[in-house]
This record gives C-alpha cells, structure tokens and sequence, in this order.
C-alpha cells in the first residue's frame, strides 16, 4: 500500500497522495484509456529519463492523447516527484488518461487529457531469489495479436496481461509466459525474456506481440557490448525447457533467473552465468547513468 502522505503531481499541482482525486468519469478509468511510463531511479539519477518520455508521448501520440505538457515540462515534473519525497532510489509512474467524458465511448467527449505522477519505491522480489531464480507457468491466455492492439502501446488497458497473471498467481508462480497468437512464445506478463543456449542469448522480437521494453534494449546493448552474441529470434517452449538459462527483464524487476518453467528446471536450477553476468552489468550501468534528480 503507498504511504497517503507521498507527494504526487496531478494536473498541475503537488499535492499528497490521500488527497489527490480522479473524477469517476475518466476515461482512463472507464475504458482504459490512456498511456502510462514505468521509470526506474538509482543513486539519486533517474535512468534513461529522456527515452521514456519520449515512448510516454509516441504512445499519447498513437492514441490522439494530445498530451498538455512539453518532454521538458514532463521531466521536470518526474524529477520533483522524486525530489519532493526525498527519493534517491525508487520507481516512478507517469500516467496520461483521455481525461473526464460522459459515459460513451467516444474519446471526442474528452476536452482534455489528465497527467498525474507518483514516485515511491519498489521491490518486486527479494534479493535471495535473483540467486535462485525464480518459476514460471506458461498461461492459457494468448498475447494479444499485433495487428489488433500494438505490443508497442504501453496503454491502461492491460487486462490481457492480467488475465495470464492471475493464472500464475494461482499456480503458485511468480511470471506467466505468454504465447502469440501462432504459439510461439512473446513475452511474459510484465516481463521481456530471454534464453541462453550454448552461450548464445534468444529474445523474441517484438512483432510477434512483445513489448520494446527500455530494459530490454538496455540488456541488449550491454550483452552485445560485452561479446556476447545475441539473436532476436523466434522460439517455443521446447526451447525454454531446454535453455542452459532462461531471464526476463523489466524495469521493476531489473534482469531475474527463470530457474523452472511448467515445472521443468533450467539449467541446473539457480540463476546461471551468463545470467548473473548480464544482471551485474546491468545493475552497475543504472548506477552510473541517469539524469539527476536534483540540480
């Protein structure tokens, strides 16, 4: 439960968290309406601040969301939403909804769009499990097809996703992987993926329904930086099952063994090599890069 005392900014204003209100006539909250960032701050630098803004107004921008503030104003708003709650470490989450409409669907009921901002911390797993890994089911529901919602949209709308996470919480796992609609697998529920075989790293690419996740771009870069060779490649569950070492990458948690998928063990079960290797540089490059949160 976020502290009602946090600092957030909502149309314009900082206000605490226990006092600041959304109309029930959100379109973001009716439909789903709207566009959301996920942005991660480490040692009092925000990291890859200008790259999630810039994907926080392509995806306003492929909804017709005509977003009020410039990537400077948002920006500015991001850091004071971390400054204001003294936040060196954390996770923030930008938010754009079409804003307040009458009870139809249509968006052009919505004069304006509504930003809000909140920056509080995170921990997605403990630290005992980037050891161990951790399981994975593989979930009934199917990605969404490209064609039909773009992976690429980082939209409120993400019962698709929640439908495959309720499945891993009643299997008792911690991720789902999620299948395209041709069977192949795309990604999990909050997660890119990745697998490692014979020293060589497989990612989906991101047409077959996977987000373009910043971590996932950043992993890339340094994988390859550092000699690995890394193909974004199509693969089924024979292939996870299979890997010497499975990962997923998201900005909450980072870069995470996947140490049993459908109760099959990868690898030897504990997080891999090649793995620890990939989360140790990652976690050093985020440390050392970022825009400061305080001037």
């Amino acid at each position: 439960m976020l502290d009602p005392n946090l600092i957030v900014y909502l149309d314009g204003e900082y206000l605490p968290l226990g006092e600041a209100k959304v109309p029930l006539n959100d379109h973001g909250l009716l439909y789903g309406d709207g566009v959301f960032e996920g942005i991660r701050a480490y040692n009092g630098r925000i990291f890859k601040l200008d790259e999630h803004i810039r994907r926080f107004q392509d995806c306003a921008r492929a909804l017709m969301i005509e977003l009020p503030l410039t990537a400077a104003e948002l920006c500015k708003i991001v850091r004071e939403c971390c400054a204001k709650n003294d936040l060196n470490d954390g996770y923030i989450r930008l938010v754009a909804t079409r804003g307040s409409g009458d009870l139809g669907l249509s968006p052009t009921k919505c004069p304006e769009p509504r930003v809000f901002c909140i920056a509080a911390t995170i921990s997605l797993y403990p630290p005992e499990m980037y050891e161990t890994g951790i399981p994975v089911i593989t979930a009934q529901t199917r990605r969404n097809n490209a064609t039909i919602v773009d992976p690429q949209i980082k939209s409120l709308n993400y019962l698709n996703n929640i439908l495959a996470k309720i499945e891993a919480n009643f299997a008792g796992a911690q991720e789902a992987i999620m299948l395209a609609q041709n069977g192949v697998v795309a990604e999990c529920t909050a997660d890119n993926i990745f697998i490692v075989r014979d020293g060589i790293i497989y990612t989906p690419p991101i047409y077959i329904g996977a987000l373009d996740g910043i971590t996932r771009q950043t992993v890339i870069q340094l994988a390859r930086t550092e000699g690995y060779e890394l193909h974004e490649k199509e693969f089924t569950l024979f292939n996870v099952y299979n890997a010497d070492e499975c990962f997923i990458t998201g900005t909450g948690a980072e870069c995470i063994a996947v140490t049993k998928a459908d109760n099959r063990t990868i690898g030897n079960g504990t997080a891999g090599t090649i793995t620890k290797k990939i989360l140790a540089l990652y976690q050093k490059h985020v440390r050392e890069n970022g825009t400061n949160i305080r001037d």
